[in-house]
């Protein structure tokens, strides 16, 4: 579970190997993501919507407001090994 404070950016990273489900319990999210060699896309996410960031995808998300978002993951991301397949971006 993350919460988010208007105008918060969370994630602005990517995962090799992890499949990221994101359901926004509540609030309003700019999820911006980018597949490599592709152009940017900008998806709003209002409450009830949950979107999908699969391997080697890009993704940032910008509280348009107060918000919470449940994230679920497939991969190597959980445990001790949370931040392994975790790449940061600039």
């Amino acid at each position: 579970m993350i919460t988010f404070k208007k105008g918060s950016v969370r994630a602005n990273h990517y995962h090799k190997a992890t499949t990221q489900l994101n359901y926004l319990i509540s609030g309003k999210i700019l999820l911006r993501t980018q597949n490599p060699g592709e152009s940017v896309v900008d998806t709003l996410m209002d409450r009830g919507d949950m979107t999908v960031t699969t391997p080697n995808e890009s993704h940032a998300l910008l509280a348009v407001e107060e918000s919470e978002l449940l994230v679920l993951t497939q991969g190597p991301r959980g445990g001790k090994e949370y931040e392994s397949d975790t790449f940061r971006l600039e």
